[in-house]
């Protein structure tokens, strides 16, 4: 009988996620099974989900935030051991495109995404390239280390190497989230001054601050303008961050910048924003550089990149605990305590929850339920009696 597992799987015709048994995947030739400990939910996650992003395939497994253990390794692979503890890169170079045969990942023509174009970690196992595999101390957990894939390494790269900021520059993010957060404290590792935290939401906002930001402001105050100008002594932003994506908040961001200042575009959406007229944007000469998710900082920079963020986690220079959601496979695990007989969630509207009775006999919520920030009540219905509790970034 071929081993199974359990894993998430989207069904695109259906949108639908659902828990299912499948075959546990064998590594192939330069490749490694990795025992998934925790996976991250990224907002793209619930973009496929949604229909934000197209589908590339009929099923698939989500999740592309992944930290674990190796469990096996495919033929040829070298310096790697079972045991060892490893953050997963968000996605691979298909190594077939003329870029990459002539050595050029980072440019691959044929870039394939982690729970996009295959299967992801919202499951027990998956497999990875060895390439692009980052080898976790023992002082990080594994739930910290599992964002670098993406939440921590996507704004590093963004920082580091396409905004190129450094001592002294004026930084601007707008989106202080998961991906924005990061930015924030690695502009301030990095030397930038001031930093101004943009989002509509009063609490993300006190959070950046706490982080890192020197100041923050709601992006609906319409003397936003004023206020950055302000605070910058008159020049406005020698670099700006859109870690949304959206047309407002792109087109804020290349509003406050200064002559010859720098956007930096992270998030992304289906909204189509612009830059103006030709003349004034040339005249201005500010410039617009995209760092695409996922894109350069698997490949070439992969190694350095990630290796750097792990040790900057080691040393305790960056917060991730407090800047992301947390799920172990795909799933947020409720305490023993209520897992026990519970046997019907909802939440504070008394809307069911999904959940699902593992075979450890732990109940699971499922993922794309979990509210990414901020506190949700819910209620588990025991044998007619009722016990309460709170989901507080993602944790229960």
């Amino acid at each position: 009988m071929v081993p199974t597992m359990r894993a998430e799987r989207f069904h695109a015709e259906t949108k639908s996620v659902v828990l299912e048994d499948i075959a546990i995947p064998a590594p192939g030739p330069g490749e490694v099974l990795v025992k998934v400990a925790f996976c991250g939910i990224c907002h793209s996650d619930l973009s496929l989900i949604n229909g934000t992003f197209p589908a590339q395939r009929p099923v698939v497994t989500q999740g592309h935030e992944a930290s674990g253990t190796i469990a096996a390794l495919g033929a040829g692979v070298t310096g790697w051991a079972e045991g060892d503890r490893v953050v997963v890169a968000a996605g691979r170079p298909c190594q077939n495109c003329p870029n990459c045969r002539r050595g050029d990942l980072a440019n691959c023509l044929r870039m394939q995404l982690m729970a996009f174009a295959y299967d992801g970690a919202w499951a027990e196992y998956t497999v990875a390239q060895v390439i692009g595999l980052t080898r976790v101390p023992d002082n990080v957990p594994l739930e910290q280390a599992a964002i670098l894939a993406d939440a921590v390494s996507t704004p590093f790269g963004a920082v580091v190497r396409t905004g190129k900021v450094v001592i002294g520059e004026s930084v601007g993010v707008w989106g202080v989230g998961g991906i924005g957060t990061h930015i924030v404290q690695l502009s301030r590792l990095v030397g930038a001054a001031p930093i101004i935290a943009v989002d509509i939401n009063a609490v993300v906002r006190d959070r950046a601050v706490e982080l890192g930001a020197d100041y923050a402001f709601d992006s609906g105050d319409p003397d936003l303008m004023a206020k950055i100008n302000e605070v910058t002594g008159g020049r406005k932003l020698d670099v700006a961050f859109d870690a949304v994506g959206l047309k407002a908040t792109f087109e804020q961001a290349l509003e406050a910048l200064t002559v010859g200042g720098r956007l930096v575009a992270v998030g992304m959406s289906d909204q189509c924003p612009t830059v103006g007229p030709t003349s004034m944007f040339g005249l201005t000469r500010k410039q617009v550089l995209i760092h695409v998710k996922k894109g350069e900082e698997l490949n070439l920079y992969v190694e350095h990149d990630a290796e750097t963020d792990v040790d900057t986690v080691s040393r305790e220079t960056i917060d991730v605990y407090n800047t992301a959601s947390w799920d172990r496979g795909g799933l947020l695990m409720l305490p023993p305590a209520l897992s026990a007989g519970g046997d019907r969630l909802v939440d504070a509207a008394g809307k069911a929850v999904p959940t699902q009775r593992l075979k450890s006999g732990e109940l699971a919520v499922l993922a794309p339920t979990i509210p990414a920030f901020g506190a949700e009540r819910f209620t588990l219905q025991v044998d007619g009696s009722e016990t309460s509790g709170n989901v507080e970034n993602g944790r229960a």
